[in-house]
């Protein structure tokens, strides 16, 4: 096995049982929501600016897809813990199901293809089902992880949801993509990167359960982006040289003036159309944006943690998830808590590479400078 894939035992004695009864029941220590039970990849701000400032045929679907996403995000999903997704298989096994709603929205809908079958004749339901198994893969063989709850949770999805929804969501139990508008944003199984994004979503909601709102749901986010890219990375056997460091390459349809919707390398430079608006994403901790929307800008600050995580992987080289990826997993699965911020972060991301590589290290001088170079430290 991967040395440092399981957790060690000393790792885990540092967790204590007050931690793991609260992780496994999901109790927070207070009323924000922890875990971030559902969980969108296309940020409000963006969808606002959308029904505004876009085409006029499409300012009414944008703003459905907004209100619709906002709903979402605001239920505690039961399935978190309860739903059908629980049931575990064996170690090294995957076991896929996408379902077909049909433009409907009530979950989880006709069962389409299963683990093993033939490929459907649907684009999306075969994106979902290879991409959803690519991001397993990753988890399994770099992090000797089992599956999204580390015990061989099922992998449900759900293709085709409302209509025209610009959107995926991770809902707690299962992955759901809309079709997107086709004007703006093209199907949302596409991206592998945006696939593993969602499902690093339901492992920071079995791990760290960091609460989806200011610095911690920017956490929770910045986490999301990081390992999505790193699944990016790891299928196409990129370099950090030779990446690209975007979330959603593709994404946007023809015409819209776009990299991706987010960019590790240089937050703030992914877009810039007058539909969706420009990537409002800071580098530093001295544009920090502050206000209650998109629960505290989520989606816009976790570009300062992304930032961080591509200046400790860029100086330390080769493959991302080799040394920086082994240094913020063992963060999220040993250290950090439901309201970390990101201070938290740093000085957890330091004490993992000084545990894994050693006390003044490469690894941890690496760590030190990103968390200096982009204001938290």
């Amino acid at each position: 096995m991967n040395p440092f894939g399981k957790l060690s035992l000393e790792r885990k004695s540092e967790i204590t049982l007050k931690d793991v009864i609260m992780k496994k029941s999901h109790v927070a220590p207070c009323s924000i929501p922890v875990g971030c039970p559902v969980c969108t990849i296309i940020p409000s701000h963006m969808l606002r600016h959308l029904s505004r400032h876009g085409p006029a045929a499409l300012r009414e679907k944008a703003w459905q897809t907004l209100q619709h996403s906002e709903r979402l995000r605001g239920q505690r999903d039961v399935l978190a813990g309860l739903g059908a997704g629980r049931w575990g298989v064996s170690p090294g096994s995957k076991r896929r199901t996408i379902y077909d709603l049909s433009h409907d929205t009530v979950l989880p809908g006709k069962r389409v293809r299963g683990e093993g079958d033939a490929k459907s004749r649907d684009v999306h339901v075969n994106e979902a089902y290879d991409h959803s198994g690519v991001t397993a893969d990753f988890f399994r063989q770099v992090f000797g992880r089992n599956s999204v709850d580390d015990q061989g949770m099922r992998l449900d999805s759900s293709v085709h949801y409302y209509t025209d929804f610009d959107n995926a969501f991770w809902n707690g139990a299962q992955m759901v993509y809309g079709d997107g508008d086709g004007v703006v944003f093209q199907r949302f199984t596409k991206c592998l990167d945006i696939i593993g994004h969602e499902l690093t979503h339901g492992v920071t909601q079995y791990e760290a359960g960091l609460a989806y709102q200011g610095q911690s749901g920017a956490l929770n986010e910045s986490f999301s982006d990081v390992f999505g890219s790193m699944v990016k990375q790891w299928k196409k056997k990129q370099t950090v040289a030779g990446a690209d460091w975007w979330i959603g390459e593709g994404l946007f349809a023809r015409g819209v003036r776009g990299d991706a919707l987010r960019s590790l390398k240089a937050p703030g430079t992914a877009y810039d159309d007058p539909q969706i608006g420009r990537d409002p994403q800071p580098a530093h901790m001295r544009d920090y944006v502050k206000g209650g929307a998109d629960h505290g800008g989520v989606h816009t600050n976790s570009g300062i943690p992304n930032h961080a995580f591509y200046l400790v992987a860029t100086a330390l080289g080769g493959h991302s998830w080799e040394k920086a990826g082994k240094i913020w997993y063992d963060t999220l699965c040993a250290v950090l808590r439901p309201h970390a911020t990101f201070a938290d972060a740093a000085r957890g991301t330091l004490r993992s590479a000084g545990i894994l590589y050693g006390s003044a290290s490469r690894e941890q001088d690496a760590v030190k400078s990103a968390w200096q170079q982009v204001g938290v430290l």
